[in-house]
């Protein structure tokens, strides 16, 4: 029953030639398809190595000592031993280091240590190469971090830096070595053995993720960053890392979250345990050392002989190396997200890259139409690079089906976010989880819209004017309709940033392509089996019965749609705060004429919100609105302020906790409290913000303990302001 509403006439044979013609502006304007055959790193012929030019490593005449080696060589009358026999000159090289102590000394001992673990290796002696390698990674180590050599050692020589850079070419080859006997596995000992010794040095895991979750290991050295716009490296000690997931069942539920062939970041980094430039056997000259395996997204640096020490890290190349990854390419297929939406409703959902951590702020990214998770890689990749957002923020990513009708996809996304809940953090301890960022483009951004809605009746008002009681239909069909147009916001989402989204719906979404669209796009046959169903037991109700059958996102995307005036009466949830971002497409050419300023897609009066403060135009066609610079910062932004926002909150939440702890100061010169007796209901209490090896399994009390030890109440102040304040790290100045 059609009663002259949006779908009335709307469709005429179109000839042949037209057609073609607006199948490719169909083609160029919504296709973001170009991410699924774009590749993001390559192998390189040969491996990076900072130690190349000045070793002469690929030389025919190299490897060769520095010149300051060398000159040292001389000092010492070593040259003609080092030409006759290096292995000798490097034994007397390391009794030299101990007897008359001298950074210069212990960084030739593990120059010249590298340089014959190379030729070892060239000569497959492997073993014999392994040992030399270890020797120069531990020299290098104690050159840098051994306390009896600060007053020889001068951080501001070349020289220092290219300890660094031997530290971590020699860790680099010591570990493709283990990694070619499959002795890089955390919780495993790999051995060296040569004939005059053997030793063996302990690999650990330090971070989120847990020694099963290693399979196995590239190198970032080997590959070159293509398909993003920045890399992230930071420099430091330590050789970056692949490390490719294993899929493993377990009680841990975030398992399902995690796509398959998941690759992450790693810096390794060689330990000695007791840096010393007289080691425990000196007779061998050998140190004792563990290997760790550092997450460099937990923290940028760590603590080494009692210094702070910035990792070698990269989060670029394991990005690309997953998005590389065949398997998640093949499920994340936008094209068939689109065209078979059926087939691809077992991989709609929540995806995370990253270990699930209760005490970051989930912000999870909604893609638009003919599209997938890959098109927020970019934004995600500059995101990430950033240590407060990236210390502060866990980015998941929401996958549906584009071919359906959005208020469909809206309707399943809300279900998912819930189950999501139900399943990490059934007894919703996880506080920050209530502060939840949904960031939406395009399609996405109705989606993430609709999570912060409150129905009322206005959309089955936009259907029918009858009651929703005189609906008739199977117990399923009735549930499965009251979902869809009757629901309440997410209390959990607190921010919705919209990027170039259509709120009024899109002019692209005309005659031509919807008609094309019926005929390409095969909707689930549940969907247009339940809507016909419906629609047979109770004529004479619907308005337009098309919205309940043979309705594709294309169709739900006119601005004739009934749905959107509907959206934008409803209610919005009184706690969450709207940024918008809006795309103007620069255009001087004759095209110009033919469409109204906008994005080539979006129409900026529909694009454009009313009532929201916080809204920026970039200049940008549809599709890469969101991974230009320009809506990339004003993201960033955006997340500080929310960032500052739960930090004011905390503030206010520990009010009553200070007060109580002041006034119990004066009383005692130590007291004990509980904060979560002494918050109220009514106020957000903030997560335990000590991050454990096991990230998704909870076990810090819900309050934190708070000792005041001292009669005074500035003790006191000073210890709830670190209690409440440590979840959310500082943050950089707008």
């Amino acid at each position: 029953m059609d009663a002259g509403g949006w779908s009335k006439n709307r469709y005429r044979v179109m000839p042949t030639k037209a057609l073609r013609v607006f199948g490719l502006v169909v083609l160029g304007l919504v296709s973001v398809s170009g991410c699924a055959s774009q590749k993001f790193v390559t192998l390189r012929d040969i491996p990076m190595n900072p130690l190349a030019a000045q070793l002469h490593l690929v030389s025919k005449s190299g490897p060769q000592v520095s010149s300051r080696t060398e000159t040292l060589l001389h000092h010492y009358a070593l040259q003609e031993l080092y030409k006759r026999e290096p292995d000798a000159c490097l034994n007397q090289l390391q009794d030299l280091t101990v007897d008359e102590k001298g950074a210069e000394k212990v960084y030739a001992v593990a120059e010249l240590a590298y340089i014959l673990g190379v030729r070892a290796e060239k000569s497959k002696d492997h073993s014999k190469a392994l040992d030399m390698y270890s020797v120069a990674v531990s020299n290098a180590y104690i050159y840098l971090f051994c306390s009896e050599l600060d007053y020889t050692r001068n951080p501001y020589d070349p020289q220092f830096r290219g300890a660094c850079d031997v530290y971590n070419s020699a860790l680099e080859s010591t570990l493709r070595l283990v990694n070619r006997r499959g002795g890089l596995k955390p919780g495993n000992t790999y051995r060296i053995e040569t004939a005059e010794r053997k030793y063996g040095v302990r690999v650990e895991a330090k971070g989120g993720w847990h020694d099963d979750d290693f399979d196995r290991f590239e190198f970032c050295n080997d590959y070159k960053v293509e398909g993003l716009d920045t890399t992230n490296v930071g420099y430091g000690i330590g050789v970056p890392l692949i490390a490719v997931r294993k899929k493993h069942d377990g009680m841990d539920p975030a398992e399902q979250y995690y796509p398959d062939g998941l690759s992450f970041p790693v810096t390794a980094v060689l330990r000695v345990t007791s840096p010393s430039v007289r080691p425990q056997n000196a007779s061998s000259h050998r140190h004792p050392c563990v290997l760790e395996l550092r997450d460099p997204l937990v923290a940028t640096d760590i603590k080494l002989a009692d210094r702070r020490v910035p990792l070698q890290s990269d989060l670029s190349t394991p990005l690309g190396f997953f998005l590389d990854n065949p398997q998640f390419r093949e499920k994340t297929n936008g094209t068939l997200g689109l065209l078979n939406p059926n087939k691809v409703q077992n991989l709609r959902g929540i995806y995370m890259l990253e270990p699930y951590d209760p005490h970051r702020i989930p912000v999870v990214m909604v893609h638009g139409l003919w599209s997938s998770p890959l098109t927020w890689m970019p934004m995600f990749n500059d995101l990430r690079s950033f240590e407060d957002l990236r210390q502060n923020y866990q980015f998941w990513f929401y996958q549906y089906p584009t071919g359906q009708p959005f208020w469909i996809s809206a309707t399943q996304m809300r279900s998912d976010l819930a189950e999501l809940r139900v399943k990490l953090d059934p007894e919703k301890d996880d506080l920050n989880m209530d502060y939840m960022v949904l960031v939406g483009h395009s399609m996405g951004g109705l989606l993430s819209r609709m999570q912060t809605l409150q129905s009322g009746d206005e959309f089955w008002r936009a259907l029918s004017d009858k009651s929703f009681k005189d609906v008739h239909g199977s117990d399923q069909e009735i549930k499965s309709l009251e979902k869809a147009l009757f629901f309440e916001p997410n209390p959990s989402i607190r921010r919705v940033v919209t990027i170039g989204t259509p709120h009024r719906g899109s002019e692209f979404a005309n005659d031509a392509t919807r008609w094309l669209s019926r005929k390409v796009i095969k909707l689930p046959q549940s969907v247009t089996d339940a809507g016909n169903s419906i629609v047979r037991q109770n004529p004479n109700v619907f308005r337009d019965t098309e919205l309940l059958t043979v309705n594709t996102s294309i169709d739900s995307l006119s601005p004739q749609s009934p749905i959107f005036p509907a959206m934008l009466r409803s209610a919005r949830a009184p706690w969450v705060r709207y940024n918008n971002i809006v795309g103007v497409k620069s255009d001087d050419g004759f095209l110009k004429r033919f469409h109204s300023p906008g994005d080539g897609v979006v129409d900026l009066n529909s694009a454009h919100l009313e009532d929201i403060p916080d809204e920026i135009v970039v200049e940008s066609a549809h599709q890469d609105i969101h991974r230009k610079p320009r809506a990339i910062l004003e993201v960033r932004r955006i997340l500080q302020e929310h960032l500052e926002t739960v930090k004011k909150e905390n503030r206010i939440a520990t009010q009553p906790a200070e007060n109580y702890l002041m006034g119990r100061a004066k009383q005692t010169k130590s007291a004990v409290v509980s904060a979560s007796s002494l918050e109220s209901p009514e106020v957000f209490r903030p997560g335990q913000a000590t991050r454990s090896g096991n990230t998704s399994r909870k076990t810090a009390p819900k309050g934190p303990v708070v000792t005041a030890t001292d009669a005074s109440p500035e003790p006191a102040r000073n210890v709830i302001k670190d209690i409440f304040e440590e979840p959310i790290r500082p943050m950089l100045k707008r």
